[in-house]
């Protein structure tokens, strides 16, 4: 995946700024799926910051427009990317829609929210991609509604090997502002982390599922 690396590192030292990505080796989070991490990110913070969501608004609208030319509509993954999936369409003049986990149980049953025409072309867009299993429950959802999909743009990715086996099975083109690599770059060089530090983290993303799953957890 070819970045820009200024608006790489820029995107990372944001969101460290504003304590959306969390690191912390010495004292790691648990993930909801059981995983030991040295990082969490929850990039629904930027939204609170006015000059950072217009930043990654911006630089995302520019990425779609470079990678994919200007969509017939914008499509945000629910929950965690359709405040920014709306600025981003937004920025752009073009409709938005977006896509629950599932349809919902009551009323019309919809998973896609708003108005979508069969065959428009749609830029799916995340906050965040892990595995990419969810954000490509979304891309599924989209097809069978008879969208074309030309890509997806994500805020960050944590680069896990298994996210890029599963966007090239699924034949899903992704682009990211920033990754885990640019991360641990501008970590280290505003003294964020140290290089010891840094080690454990490099460690950690090699075999994020077995991270630390064997230590005793102290009582």
């Amino acid at each position: 995946m070819d970045f820009n690396k200024d608006t790489a590192k820029k995107t990372a030292e944001l969101l460290l700024q504003v304590k959306a990505i969390k690191l912390s080796p010495q004292d790691p989070f648990t993930w909801a799926s059981g995983w030991k991490s040295p990082i969490y990110c929850d990039n629904r913070i930027t939204l609170s910051y006015p000059s950072v969501r217009n930043f990654l608004k911006e630089k995302i609208a520019k990425l779609v427009e470079e990678k994919h030319g200007k969509p017939d509509a914008i499509a945000g993954v629910a929950t965690g990317a359709i405040a920014i999936g709306v600025l981003v369409a937004q920025e752009l003049g073009v409709p938005f829609v977006y896509v629950r986990p599932e349809p919902k149980k009551h009323g019309r049953k919809n998973q896609i929210e708003g108005y979508l025409e069969s065959g428009q072309n749609v830029v799916v867009i995340e906050d965040l991609i892990s595995t990419g299993k969810s954000s490509l429950e979304a891309v599924k959802a989209l097809k069978e509604a008879k969208a074309t999909v030309k890509g997806m743009v994500a805020i960050f990715s944590y680069g896990f090997n298994i996210a890029t086996k599963n966007f090239t099975e699924h034949n899903v083109e992704l682009t990211t502002l920033s990754n885990y690599d640019f991360l641990l770059e501008q970590a280290l060089d505003s003294q964020y982390i140290s290089r010891e530090e840094m080690r454990t983290l490099e460690d950690w993303r090699m075999a994020p599922s077995e991270w630390k799953q064997n230590e005793e957890q102290t009582p």
